[in-house]
């Protein structure tokens, strides 16, 4: 009894479409990634030389309640006019406008009144401007 052979065949992989797939996603990881280069500057602080100043650097303070009334420097305004606080902060600051300027509202203040305040003394000249926020209680 003679076995007959059954032809073999021959078992390819081909790996081509394996090539392609590998080098596409190459390409998609090269341009979607993006290289920062971290910068670093030094900065070399001047040294403070000379006495510490003993008076504290004057401001002017305006107030702003819940209902909208103005005070400037704890001196209440006898109305809420754009015109009073005007002539209450020309006078306060006597053409200084150097000084710098705290505006304090009140959490419950309008906010017309603020834009107000702020509005008055940009038109006034002022630049040094600081609106302050109170510290939640924990």
């Amino acid at each position: 009894m003679k076995f007959q052979r059954q032809p073999v065949e021959e078992v390819n992989v081909n790996l081509t479409p394996l090539i392609d797939v590998v080098f596409l996603l190459l390409i998609f990881f090269m341009v979607s990634t993006t290289f920062t280069r971290e910068r670093e500057l030094t900065v070399e602080l001047p040294k403070a030389v000379g006495e510490s100043a003993t008076e504290a650097p004057k401001y002017i303070e305006i107030q702003i309640s819940a209902d909208g009334e103005y005070a400037i420097n704890e001196q209440r305004l006898v109305n809420r006019e754009r015109e009073t606080l005007e002539r209450a902060l020309k006078k306060e600051s006597n053409g200084n406008v150097d000084i710098p300027l705290i505006i304090t509202a009140d959490a419950h203040a309008a906010h017309q009144s603020v834009m107000t305040a702020m509005d008055v003394s940009g038109a006034l000249g002022f630049t040094k401007l600081r609106l302050t926020a109170q510290q939640p209680e924990p």
